[in-house]
């Protein structure tokens, strides 16, 4: 998901490290239901926060939950629920069961298994984009939260293109003429914008057929569709312009050490430098192809930049 940096922030790498330092992530207590904070994106214990690779910065959030299941809550407040009524002849009532049950669910949160995810944030500094590895817009806002949180006068807005990408796709799949330097794969969803819902899924199918095209002439819009760049890189681009299954291709990786000479580096500065690079050359030419980036009033002029 690509976000555009608009207003004035200028922090520098030292401050937004300080800043991310404050909201270090710490696992969940026992009777804490969820913790979210900024873990070392290379991995290692009580290093940086933010890592600075080829002038690219990468952030890493982690989010840990703990989930009792409604069901053994509900059967646990049955049973004491069962006690109360044969010890006091009374039935508890709604504001009594519910109490009973958040204390339940609090009882058992000690025992309860975690649930770890994380989000891996990168910041093009002199590009002013921000990248969030996150499939969903939930993921997406907990993340921004947690940005706007520890960066002050951080201000974003999520890519907007002059086309839309559903209109886009289904240009590409009708005339069969896929953008320069993009060709379009083997897997797509159709969806109908009536009442019908109507859903098609292509996977592992040629798209370039007449059905395609009478599925679009009949009103469905592509709400997926997968395409390369330049038999580089490989992705599924939604009409949310969201990049999905992105897969840097052999060429890309042909030269790169099987394992790295540096032990300590693992291999951690070599995929961030591929995956950053790659994606910097690619956006702009997929935004071009969506008929370029809708500016918004709030965006600064070129010359300002991000320290």
């Amino acid at each position: 998901m690509m976000y555009r940096v608009v207003g004035e922030w200028t922090s520098t790498q030292a401050q937004l490290e300080e800043a991310l330092q404050g909201d270090r992530f710490v696992p969940c207590g026992a009777s804490q239901e969820k913790s979210v904070g900024w873990l070392e994106p290379r991995g290692l214990a009580h290093g940086p926060l933010l890592e600075v690779v080829g002038g690219q910065w990468l952030l890493k959030q982690m989010v840990e939950v703990k989930a009792v299941p409604a069901s053994v809550v509900k059967r646990k407040v049955e049973e004491r629920v069962a006690q109360i009524e044969a010890a006091t002849g009374r039935k508890p009532g709604k504001k009594e069961i519910r109490d009973l049950r958040d204390d339940t669910r609090l009882a058992l949160l000690p025992m309860a298994f975690t649930k770890q995810s994380s989000v891996m944030v990168w910041i093009d500094p002199k590009a002013r984009l921000l990248v969030l590895d996150a499939g969903s817009q939930g993921k997406a806002d907990e993340v921004m939260t947690g940005l706007v949180k520890a960066i002050d006068g951080l201000a974003v807005q999520l890519v907007n293109t002059q086309t839309s990408p559903a209109v886009a796709m289904s240009a590409w799949l009708s005339t069969q003429e896929p953008p320069a330097g993009f060709s379009v794969d083997r897997e797509c969803e159709l969806k109908a914008a009536d009442e019908s819902k109507a859903v098609v899924h292509y996977t592992r199918h040629a798209l370039d057929i007449n059905e395609v095209s009478g599925h679009i002439a009949m009103g469905k819009l592509p709400t997926r569709l997968a395409m390369t760049w330049n038999d580089r890189l490989s992705f599924v681009l939604t009409d949310a312009l969201q990049l999905k299954k992105l897969a840097f291709l052999d060429v890309v990786l042909e030269g790169t050490p099987a394992s790295p000479a540096d032990k300590k580096d693992d291999g951690f500065d070599t995929d961030v430098a591929i995956a950053t690079g790659e994606l910097a050359g690619m956006l702009p030419e997929l935004l071009e192809a969506l008929g370029g980036e809708m500016v918004s009033p709030a965006a600064l002029p070129e010359a300002s930049k991000i320290a």
